[in-house]
């Protein structure tokens, strides 16, 4: 599962994010994600995997979960 590695290692490295507290369920916002700090690893991403996901819309309500299945569903297409 690439999409969750990345997802995983863009938190933990840039982010400052304990790995501990980067599982499936964990809110974004857990992560002291905010607006900004989404975009920039929405852009990350987006580099590390060479997909689009402009159009996937993310706060920092959602989970490390569904930000992964996000990803998944684009790495896949």
């Amino acid at each position: 599962m690439i999409a969750a590695e990345v997802v995983s290692a863009l938190l933990v490295q840039r982010f400052g994010a304990d790995p501990a507290d980067v599982t499936t369920e964990t809110p974004l916002r857990k992560l002291r994600m905010d607006s900004l700090a989404l975009e920039e690893l929405r852009l990350l991403i987006e580099d590390r995997l060479d997909i689009d996901l402009e159009e996937v819309a993310l706060t920092s309500r959602d989970t490390v979960g569904q930000l992964v299945s996000a990803v998944d569903g684009k790495v896949a297409a």
